[in-house]
């Protein structure tokens, strides 16, 4: 795209530029520091040039919207056919104030659902276990069965929204609870829209919210993606997460690195399956953590849709170019939020807001002023909704698609973000991919020095938080934060103890026992897993049986 006589001829200018005009300035008004830096702790040059993206190729490095690479985005149009889905992560309590809490978002404007749920579900345990002792409906709502999850959508017509569900190990029963709602609203599973996260690897190395081994947990997955590519087929089957890999400390070509390299793990595993590739992929989506560095996340975006459309063609040889897509979900950084001077936090999720629809998101999250405190009341989940709204509505950079494209430091920045990240993913495969990195340990680590080196910059003041390290006040305790009754866990059990009553008993422990038997075998466990949810059986029977059948991951300790 640039000759090299002109490049060359820049870099001379560029050289006489440095010394006669930055030198004299430097001599009068020294700069801030010794080295700027991302992030991310990549360094920051005083100026980008087209010296700094000798070799641009417009048609390989960029392209087209909607064409592959897919740098500028995945869609022909992006946002001026339609915004992201504005889609509120929420969940509380019980199914009843959970419901009451989503129709309040919908009324407000949301455009798809995304549903937190509690510990114990996350991990596959009933409310009336011992170890829910005290975790009912803290972090996200409790569902035990079927009946929670009809209570959940109560009066939220199925067919109409697009749904999200944070759920992991036990991903496969909240997603039968989910069909086995929309069948009794009379809605058919071709019908439904919506991702589970069901990335079982990233628990393994920055969550923890896992129940199975990685084998079987493997198996669960790709289950789901062959029941899904024929019964349920507008579904994404798994949400490919970087965004816990970044809240555990990673920097943002960590971030990519380690997510990708799941997603290769997961598309090998489904292939192994017997899968086509082009059957199951173009339901593969990604979910992504947006932070305060505009321009680096916006960089970091475009460098992850160009390296995994590049791994899907060349790698793993997909012909359809849906196969190559990737299309991801952002939430903003929940890790970059201070409990000191709370409303500070309104503003960095404006700027995270900003980098994820720069950068092309298909939906986001935006997270709320006092989630460093407490799960967000209503005004402060309203204001991160607005949020959404105005920059979509009132911003101006909806109305164009990927207008940072062809500035000089976002292209160098891209690049650079990609082939770090490729350096990181061919480690990974000389190490014998994913599974294998994660149990040497290898990710986990590169992660908590990341995290370390970057907490010892907080707490040296080299890298300043507004209102936590620089800039205090004195403040007085907050108020009006929300607070989940403790009572939240009896009422759940008292359902749980109403429900055993009214079912067919010996039903259940017939489909359960049918489901164990399917479990030892090589059978799609899907169509199991449904039967036993139709009949009420809870989530902590199904993954009982589960547990038995596959026994339990004890993680290794990483030093």
């Amino acid at each position: 795209m640039f000759e090299k006589e002109s490049i060359e001829q820049l870099k001379q200018k560029q050289n006489d530029w440095n010394k006669n005009k930055v030198g004299k300035a430097l001599s009068k008004f020294p700069e801030r520091k010794e080295q700027f830096v991302t992030g991310s702790n990549q360094e920051v040059e005083r100026l980008y040039t087209a010296a700094d993206i000798e070799g641009f190729n417009y048609e390989d490095d960029l392209g087209f919207p909607g064409q592959y690479p897919f740098t500028r985005g995945v869609q022909p149009t992006m946002y001026r056919g339609r915004f992201w889905t504005m889609r509120q992560y929420a969940g509380f309590a019980t199914a009843e104030e959970s419901n009451q809490r989503y129709k309040y978002l919908l009324e407000q404007g949301q455009t798809g659902l995304s549903v937190a749920f509690d510990l114990p579900t996350q991990i596959g345990y009933d409310s009336n276990h011992p170890l829910a002792e005290g975790e009912v409906g803290k972090v996200g709502v409790a569902i035990d069965s079927l009946k929670d999850m009809e209570i959940l959508f109560d009066g939220i017509p199925l067919d109409k929204v697009s749904t999200s569900m944070t759920i992991n190990a036990p991903a496969s029963v909240l997603l039968a609870m989910y069909i086995v709602v929309a069948e009794k609203q009379g809605v058919s599973s071709d019908k439904l829209r919506g991702t589970i996260q069901n990335d079982i690897l990233k628990e393994y190395i920055a969550r923890g919210t896992y129940i199975f081994p990685p084998e079987p947990s493997m198996r669960l997955i790709t289950d789901i993606f062959e029941y899904c590519s024929k019964e349920v087929p507008q579904w994404n089957t798994i949400s490919i997460s970087g965004y816990h890999i970044r809240e555990a400390g990673s920097t943002a070509v960590q971030e990519v690195a380690f997510t990708l390299a799941d997603g290769i793990a997961y598309v090998e595993a489904a292939i192994k399956a017997g899968l086509d590739v082009d059957t199951f992929a173009p339901r593969l989506s990604f979910f992504f953590n947006a932070h305060n560095d505009l321009l680096e996340e916006v960089a970091k975006f475009r460098a992850a849709r160009r390296l995994w459309a590049k791994i899907m063609k060349d790698y793993f040889r997909a012909k359809d170019p849906k196969s190559m897509q990737l299309k991801f979900h952002t939430q903003t950084g929940g890790c970059t939020l201070t409990a000191q001077q709370p409303d500070n936090n309104i503003v960095r999720v404006a700027i995270q807001t900003l980098a994820a629809v720069l950068g092309g998101t298909q939906s986001l999250h935006t997270n709320s002023k006092d989630e460093a405190l407490a799960l967000p009341t209503e005004e402060s989940v309203r204001i991160a909704l607005r949020t959404q709204q105005i920059v979509a509505h009132e911003s101006g950079v909806a109305e164009t698609i990927d207008p940072l494209a062809g500035s000089y430091y976002v292209e160098s920045l891209t690049n650079k973000i990609e082939n770090e990240a490729m350096d990181y993913i061919n480690k990974i495969k000389e190490l014998g991919g994913a599974p294998k990195a994660i149990e040497k340990g290898f990710i986990q680590k590169e992660i908590m020095d990341s995290s370390y080196e970057y907490q010892k910059q907080i707490e040296s003041g080299d890298r300043v938080v507004v209102g936590m390290n620089k800039f205090q006040i004195k403040e007085d305790s907050p108020k009006g934060l929300l607070r989940v009754d403790p009572a939240v866990g009896e009422l759940q059990k008292q359902k749980i103890r109403s429900l055993e009553e009214e079912r067919n008993n010996n039903e259940v422990q017939e489909k359960l026992e049918a489901l164990r038997k399917a479990a030892e075998g090589d059978s799609n466990l899907m169509p199991f897993i449904l039967n036993a949810v139709r009949v009420y059986a809870t989530l902590g029977e199904i993954c009982g049986v589960l547990r038995e059948v596959f026994g339990e991951y004890q993680q290794s300790v990483i030093l």
